[in-house]
């Protein structure tokens, strides 16, 4: 036994691993390789998905954003893919080349390009593609993926060639199926999390349809909601025009920028609980402070979607916020516009439309001041306005609960596969 190596384990050039386990090239554990095809596309829905190199993510695949094949295009059915495909990314930047990720047909058809490759393991040394999909994202393996990259942190490529050589743990056939069941048991609680995820998303947003529109009254409230002019009841607030490289990360002075609104995960933002950039004091003189309940719209975005998306500010205290470049700060008359009621009106039919009809521009659609001072709307009481901001918030609290849960199960998957695909934890 070697030093400081415990009975029944072995030193590799993988690291410490159990002594009836191998390393192997990963030529060596496969039957087959397979890039995919190079077909035009476009993301124009047409009846062929294409999966692209966009759409892996560690283990899993995205489809948040899809490209569809052309019409006409000829297609070999050999790129089509079928349920427990593993594929792997061959090109993309430097972090984020050699992800591997298994199709679970989530798309009743679909293809792959030529960025992409179709691992096909040997049945008589890998019990299935679900172990070798875990196998290939564990941190041990991406970090030896990411040695085989050749290129730029822009462009990079692993080649098949090389591919073939890394570094592959292989437990008895036995033994990786126990593991495999055991993380697939995780990976079933997180599909259950995310579909209880969004059928609550999917209940909120039918709750704003309703409470926003007057269509669904809360109890107790009811007569005519009141038409207002917003341009009648606003203060515009003095923003900074400073851009990325004027920030800092230590200061006093927290800066709001417009990119800042648009990644908000929800309505509001609390800047002592958020990680944001510092405006020097000097350069932050002249600037309005931010407080509670004032709302901040960022003035662009690159789709009709993203009008008006704004973000209120709570939970100030005695920070110092200022708003920043492209964006639009506006302080409400409180008797007019309920706090916590403010950064769901972008989701008002009556101004997402009235803004969505005026923003200019073909690349970028722009909100500005005089968009959001001519908006009239019909808006409930004061106190309709706060009952119908706590059950949306309630609703948002919920799902940021489960959301958080699902976060932590999938750090607890990531410890368990460090754990049993390196053979530190045996279940058999």
């Amino acid at each position: 036994m070697e030093q400081g190596i415990s009975t029944g384990y072995k030193q590799t050039e993988v690291g410490v691993i159990p002594t009836g386990w191998d390393v192997k090239p990963l030529g060596s554990v496969l039957s087959n390789a397979r890039l995919g095809g190079n077909y035009p596309n476009r993301s124009i829905e047409t009846a062929f998905p294409l999966m692209k190199m966009g759409n892996l993510d560690r283990g899993v695949f995205d489809l948040s954003q899809i490209q569809f094949i052309l019409p006409g295009v000829t297609l070999d059915e050999r790129h089509k893919l079928s349920g427990g495909d593993v594929l792997f990314n061959t090109r993309n930047t430097l972090d984020l080349v050699g992800k591997a990720a298994i199709w679970k047909e989530q798309l009743p058809v679909a293809y792959y390009n030529s960025n992409l490759l179709r691992l096909e393991f040997d049945p008589n040394q890998v019990c299935s593609n679900q172990y070798a999909n875990y196998a290939l994202n564990t941190r041990g393996s991406i970090a030896r993926l990411r040695e085989l990259a050749t290129g730029t942190t822009s462009v990079a490529a692993i080649y098949t060639r090389d591919l073939m050589r890394l570094s592959f743990i292989v437990p008895p056939k036995n033994e990786q199926r126990v593991i495999a069941d055991a993380l697939g048991n995780v990976d079933a609680l997180l599909d259950a999390l995310g579909r209880l995820i969004a059928k609550q998303r999917n209940v909120k947003q039918a709750a704003m349809q309703q409470l926003l529109t007057g269509r669904t009254r809360l109890p107790g409230f009811t007569g005519e909601w009141r038409v207002t002019r917003l341009g009648d009841h606003l203060a515009f607030l003095k923003h900074g025009t400073n851009s990325r490289a004027e920030l800092t990360t230590k200061g006093t002075v927290n800066y709001l920028h417009y990119g800042d609104i648009h990644g908000a995960p929800g309505v509001t933002l609390n800047p002592s609980a958020t990680l944001m950039p510092y405006l020097p004091e000097p350069k932050a003189r002249a600037l309005d402070r931010l407080r509670d309940g004032d709302l901040v719209f960022a003035d662009a975005s690159e789709d009709l979607e993203g009008v008006g998306r704004s973000i209120e500010l709570c939970g100030t205290g005695a920070c110092e916020v200022v708003s920043g470049m492209h964006t639009i700060a506006v302080r409400f008359d409180n008797a007019v516009l309920a706090n916590g009621f403010k950064g769901y009106l972008q989701f008002l039919p009556a101004f997402r439309n009235h803004l969505q009809r005026l923003a200019a521009g073909t690349k970028v659609y722009a909100t500005n001041r005089a968009y959001i001072a001519s908006a009239e709307l019909a808006l409930p009481s004061i106190a309709e306005q706060s009952a119908i901001a706590t059950v949306l918030s309630d609703m948002e609290a919920e799902i940021a609960a489960l959301e958080g849960r699902r976060a932590k199960t999938c750090d607890l998957k990531q410890a368990m596969m460090q754990e049993l695909l390196t053979g530190k934890t045996r279940l058999v």
